[in-house]
Order: structure tokens, then C-alpha cells, then sequence
């Protein structure tokens, strides 16, 4: 195989560029298993941390998914050709959309998960709770995707990754929004650990009611964030 090796300037980004196209032209097949961190790396000459930021990007855009002990593997379907990524302001049409869609698909996931969760799925979704990153919105986005993964049903955890990327971009305006208001903040923590704690103790119909809740309020945040942002760039 014939590659360029990557330049030194934003290694990471490079690297994400490459696999996509080498995704693209069918190096890597939709449903293969990528090469090692150690082979990426031999492959386009740079450091692991390069590879592992490149996968985590790659994984957050829906483009591939990772299997504990396992590896990485390519998904079946891009989600990009479902959403504009660019869009910097969605629509009041776009929010409520997307909206409808994760009401359907993450009350189930709730459901299901509070049934087939394990213990070692109850801590990646607690560390998002109980230790969040810097970035709020990550402990977000990650703590729906670590549910989801939970269920162990791969056509749920497909469907989540495949509108990972706009729900990402609505939980980075909608944490930005919020901010300046620290009630709305501490309501979200509660209700993640509401709908944690359904999980926890197995009750499944609490678990869908809970995230049901949660996702009708932050809909209504976010459209109010949007409107609070066109009025001001009237």
C-alpha cells in the first residue's frame, strides 16, 4: 500500500483525512476492522496520541466504531450524507427534527438499556455523571452514546452514531447557551442522573419516562436559544 506520510503541522487532523479517504477510495471496506494504532502509525509515520485523537474524531463523526478488546471497525453507512455539518445555526425545523428523531430512538435505548446493561456499562455512563470532562457538552454526548452502546443491540448503537454528529453539534450550542444559566445546568445533571439511576436499579418504563422528560426539556432550551440568537443578529 502507497501513502503519503503525514506532515507534522495538526498531525491528528491529517491522519483523520487520510483514513477518510483511504475509506473513500476502498482501501478500507464499510464493516472491516482498521488496521492496529501501531500499524496506523508505522502506516502514516506518526506518534499513537495522533492515531488514537484521529479515531476518537472518526468515531464522534459516526464514520467508524470501536469494540472493547476488540478494535476499530468501519460502520456500514456515513452519516454525513444525512446532516449539513456546516450549518452553523440550525433552523427552528432542523431542531425539532432532530428532536423527533433521538425522542423515538433514546427513549428506547433507555428502555433497553435499564434490561441489558451491565456493570461495566453502568461505569462509563456514572464517569460522564460523577466525573465530567472539561467540556461539558463531551460528558453529554458521551454519556447518551455510552447508553446506547449498553443495550448491546448494534442496529440501536448504528442509529445513534449515525446522527452522532448533529446531535453533537445541537449538545455544543445548547451547553453554550446554557452556561449563563446555572439552574438549567444543575436540571440537566439531575435528570442524567435520573435516568442513570433508572438504569441502575433495572426500571425500564422510569428509564424511558426519564429521558423522555429530558430530551422535551432540552428541545424547548434549544429553541429558545435559537431564538434568542436570530433576535440578536436582527
Amino acid at each position: 500500500m502507497i501513502v503519503e506520510k503525514i506532515p507534522t503541522k495538526k498531525v491528528s487532523e491529517s491522519v483523520t483525512e487520510e483514513i477518510e479517504k483511504l475509506i473513500e477510495m476502498g482501501t478500507f471496506q464499510a464493516g472491516e476492522k482498521l488496521p492496529s494504532v501501531r500499524e496506523l502509525c508505522d502506516l502514516f509515520g506518526v506518534g499513537r496520541s495522533a492515531v488514537r485523537d484521529a479515531i476518537t474524531t472518526l468515531s464522534g463523526k459516526g464514520t467508524v466504531y470501536v469494540k472493547q478488546g476488540e478494535g476499530t471497525y468501519i460502520c456500514e453507512f456515513d452519516s454525513s450524507n444525512l446532516f449539513n455539518h456546516h450549518l452553523l445555526l440550525p433552523s427552528s425545523k432542523d431542531i425539532i427534527e432532530l428532536f423527533q428523531v433521538r425522542k423515538i430512538l433514546e427513549t428506547g435505548i433507555a428502555e433497553t438499556s435499564a434490561i441489558h446493561r451491565t456493570e461495566e456499562d453502568l461505569l462509563k455512563m456514572g464517569e460522564c455523571i460523577f466525573n465530567p470532562s472539561a467540556n461539558e457538552w463531551e460528558s453529554d454526548y458521551h454519556f447518551h452514546l455510552a447508553m446506547a452502546e449498553s443495550t448491546g443491540n448494534e442496529m440501536l448503537i448504528q442509529f445513534m452514531r449515525f446522527i452522532s454528529e448533529t446531535t453533537k453539534k445541537s449538545m455544543i450550542d445548547f451547553h453554550q447557551y446554557i452556561k449563563k444559566y446555572p439552574d438549567t445546568v444543575k436540571k440537566i445533571e439531575n435528570q442524567h442522573l435520573e435516568i442513570y439511576e433508572a438504569v441502575k436499579k433495572r426500571e425500564s418504563t422510569k428509564a424511558h419516562r426519564m429521558m423522555s422528560n429530558h430530551l422535551n426539556f432540552v428541545e424547548e432550551e434549544l429553541l429558545k436559544s435559537h431564538i434568542l440568537q436570530q433576535s440578536l443578529r436582527k
